[in-house]
């Protein structure tokens, strides 16, 4: 059994190896590589069972099977779905055609997504906003017009946005986890799918303000916070307090000395570490219901610490390939304008 155990297979993504359990998918094995490589994931969340697979922004070639049969994969996979073999070696922002479907998928996303980031709260945090300024067209080729939803509220700590939701179904999958009634999923099929309640029920639960956090885009937002601030004008500190619901542990936005939002804390791929209860979230927001710990840790380049997006460091495979410096000219151009 022991030997069962340590058991690992030899992955190699974008030229770098890393040796991984097996059952392990390629996102997750990327992840422990870390930086650039790591594709990025607007449905998969590794604490929601059942989550992946429906974005296709995690898209990856696979260039090397395994060392047992090394014919490459004929089509490019969801990484956050396809789990590595021994000896497989996968490419992500070395492959031309990766980098080029990700644009295409982008498009995609941003066909019915409406361009307001200069009003939405979830600016700064925004995955598809990242992705748009990353891989994203300055124009639309989409000419037919856009479905719209009406804002509904959900409760009165909750709003949704339909207009801006990707169907990723993270908050479906939340729910499911965290209660035991859920009200809330996917109404209608095709283009004409959304998210809502049964006859416009609202969410009330004690865990129901985590759908917040999971949602990578605007579509769910916290009504007290709403238009109060930009989150890179706030300053984020960890904190905890006794709570005979959730483990209690957050992190405090302040604006001066006043708490404007309490949300969970999150890890360095933005997912939650630990769900949190509503009294946490909504009720207790005085630095005196908490003990503080330390100031959040934010990466140095991030949009909250330094008012613009990570700077693109590209690997050395593509730094010597004119190929690959050509499929990444916009992020290589956007780094060099930040500098």
């Amino acid at each position: 059994m022991a030997e069962a155990e340590d058991v690992k297979f030899k992955v190699t993504i974008d030229g770098i190896p890393v040796e991984v359990a097996p059952g392990t998918t390629i996102l997750n094995a990327a992840r422990q590589i870390g930086g650039d490589i790591v594709p990025p994931a607007m449905c998969y969340y590794s604490k929601l069972e059942g989550s992946g697979g429906k974005c296709r922004t995690c898209l990856v070639k696979v260039s090397k099977g395994s060392e047992k049969d090394p014919r490459p994969m004929p089509k490019l996979v969801a990484s956050c779905r396809t789990t590595v073999m021994d000896g497989m070696e996968v490419q992500n922002i070395t492959s031309p055609e990766v980098v080029d479907a990700r644009k295409g998928v982008v498009e995609i996303l941003l066909i019915n997504h409406p361009l307001d980031c200069p009003i939405c709260d979830q600016a700064g945090e925004c995955k598809l906003q990242d992705l748009g300024y990353e891989h994203g067209s300055a124009d639309t080729r989409y000419e037919f017009d856009r479905r719209t939803f009406e804002q509904i509220d959900l409760g009165d700590k909750i709003q949704l946005h339909m207009n801006r939701c990707i169907l990723c179904y993270r908050c479906v999958y939340v729910a499911n986890q965290l209660t035991d009634q859920r009200v809330h999923g996917i109404l209608g099929r095709g283009d004409h799918s959304e998210i809502s309640t049964y006859i416009e029920n609202i969410i009330d639960n004690d865990f129901s303000g985590n759908v917040i956090d999971v949602c990578p885009v605007g579509a769910l937002t916290d009504k007290t916070f709403r238009f109060k601030n930009r989150v890179w004008f706030t300053k984020p500190v960890d904190a905890h307090r006794d709570c005979p619901t959730c483990s209690g542990k957050v992190t405090l936005w302040y604006k001066g000395e006043e708490v404007i939002r309490v949300t969970a804390r999150k890890d360095e791929f933005g997912e939650v570490e630990e769900f949190i209860c509503n009294t946490c979230r909504f009720d207790q927001k005085k630095t005196s219901d908490w003990i503080l710990d330390e100031p959040t840790e934010i990466d140095s380049q991030s949009v909250i610490s330094a008012n613009h997006y990570e700077l693109f460091n590209p690997p050395k495979v593509v730094k010597e390939n004119p190929i690959l410096q050509q499929q990444n000219r916009e992020q290589l151009a956007r780094t060099e304008k930040l500098k």
